[in-house]
């Protein structure tokens, strides 16, 4: 079977002669550490007073929280509202600008709260929305990084992001602004989380998919294999017999069971290989039950899946519990 090409492969030796640009790793290095240092302006002159009158805004919301923005602050300020909304104890929502002033803005109601991201403070888009916003009783925060600018003037609260300059060679792309945007959301929702006391139990029931609501959400039950899935067999079975049953599955084990689905032992893949090692073709002479493992202990069907988190394909052998 053939690969395909690599594209990030070292260069060839030709390759410099045919005019391919090549990154420099120490230019590199030097923008990371200029990066570092347009960061750590901004960790030095953040304004705690501020970021806490903002989350205490957030937390005392009367109504839903609506993030907007356009361009790259759009697309920080809806990760921001979707991490809001995660935590599940604030309604939080992205509210496009464009497409509020033609139709979306109707999702606004008194009480509510609308932060406006935009480095500069200026755009068009966010200005327009201000007074809408403000005729359907919102409550309007602005996220910035120039001092002075009009949207600042017109909302309700005022955030200053410091912002030494952009990474940017020309010191127009949002690569620096837009870090400490985020840097700056996620650390305020941090913060509602532990003003909250957020639990894992509590955070995990707004994400029942992926690792985070399987471990906390789901029981045993709710992940195990059922019956039809299982490779079974009786600790009478010669072992010759029940090697399809063994690899056939995809659980690297062989459950043996009586005729009433009790548990009786287990034999895996591994034990084939250590006992076919120790004696050789004798083995396929022995039964399951003169060489599995009996030393397994069920689990509840009920627990919570954390706890058992280990045995992922843990089975339970009661026939009652599968019908």
């Amino acid at each position: 079977m053939g690969s395909l090409p690599t594209p990030l492969a070292p260069a060839a030796a030709g390759d410099k002669a045919s005019g391919r640009t090549e990154i420099d790793t120490g230019e590199l290095g030097r923008l990371f550490e200029a990066q570092r240092r347009h960061l750590d302006h901004f960790f030095d002159h953040v304004d705690l007073h501020q970021a806490a009158a903002f989350a205490q805004a957030l937390l005392d919301a009367p109504g839903a929280v609506f993030f907007s923005g356009v361009g790259k602050s759009g697309i920080v300020a809806h990760k921001l509202s979707q991490t809001l909304a995660s935590l599940g104890f604030i309604r939080s929502a992205f509210l496009p600008p464009v497409d509020a002033l033609h139709g979306d803005i109707g999702a606004l109601f008194p009480g509510d709260i609308l932060v406006l991201l935009s480095k500069s403070g200026s755009s068009d888009e966010l200005l327009g929305l201000v007074p809408c916003a403000r005729a359907k009783g919102a409550y309007l925060i602005s996220v910035t990084s120039v001092e002075g600018n009009p949207l600042a003037a017109l909302c309700d609260m005022s955030i200053h992001l410091p912002l030494q300059r952009e990474l940017c060679p020309f010191n127009l792309a949002p690569v620096t602004s837009t870090a400490i945007q985020m840097v700056y959301g996620d650390t305020v929702v941090a913060a509602l989380m532990a003003a909250k006391k957020l639990t894992r139990e509590q955070y995990a029931s707004n994400h029942p998919a992926g690792k985070i609501g399987k471990s906390l959400i789901f029981k045993v039950k709710d992940v195990m294999k059922k019956q039809e899935e299982l490779p079974t067999c009786k600790e009478g079975d010669m072992i010759m017999d029940q090697l399809t049953e063994l690899t056939s599955k995809g659980c690297g084990c062989l459950l043996v069971v009586d005729d009433n689905y009790n548990l009786i032992g287990t034999f895996t893949d591994g034990d084939l290989r250590r006992t076919l090692k120790a004696n050789g073709a004798a083995i396929f002479n022995l039964t399951v039950g003169q060489m599995c493992n009996s030393s397994e202990q069920p689990s509840d069907l009920f627990f919570v899946f954390s706890a058992n988190v280990d045995q992922m394909h843990f089975p339970n052998c009661s026939k009652a519990e599968y019908e």
